[in-house]
C-alpha cells in the first residue's frame, strides 16, 4: 500500500515550551531547529508512532475541554537502569505504578507527561 503521508513531528503542549525543550534535547541528543515564545521545534530523533488501547477511552475535547489530549512517548534505550537513572538527572520523575519494570519503566516529563522508556523494538 502507498502511503499517504509521511510522518513529520510529535507535537507535545505545555505550559512553557523552552523549559520543556531542555529537558527533551538533553533526553534525545536533539538540538534547537526552530524556536519562538509559544514553540520550539527539535530534530535529531527518530520517531516510532505507536497505538494503545486503552479502558474506557474518551475522546478529547480538543483544544478545549474537560478531556484533555492523549500521547504516550516511549523511547528505546539500551539499559532501563542507567536510562531510568540519567532522565531522573535531567528533571524527569519516576511514575508510581510500574505495571512491567523489567520490560519498560514509566516516567514523568517536567510538564507532567508521562512517558517510558523501554527497551528497543525488534525491527522497528
Amino acid at each position: 500500500m502507498a502511503a499517504i503521508a509521511s510522518l513529520a513531528a510529535v507535537s507535545v503542549d505545555c505550559a512553557d515550551p523552552a523549559e520543556l525543550s531542555r529537558f527533551y534535547k538533553q533526553l534525545l541528543g536533539a538540538e534547537v531547529f526552530y524556536e519562538s515564545e509559544d514553540f520550539v521545534a527539535l530534530r535529531g530523533a527518530g520517531v516510532l508512532l505507536t497505538l494503545q488501547r486503552v479502558a474506557n477511552h474518551r475522546e478529547p475535547d480538543w483544544p478545549e475541554g474537560a478531556v484533555p489530549k492523549q500521547l504516550h512517548l516511549e523511547f528505546a534505550v539500551g539499559d532501563l537502569d542507567q536510562a531510568e537513572e540519567a532522565a531522573i538527572a535531567i528533571g524527569a520523575r519516576k511514575a508510581p505504578a510500574q505495571p512491567s519494570p523489567d520490560r519498560w519503566r514509566v516516567l514523568i516529563d517536567p510538564a507532567g507527561h508521562p512517558f517510558c522508556l523501554m527497551h528497543p523494538i525488534p525491527g522497528a
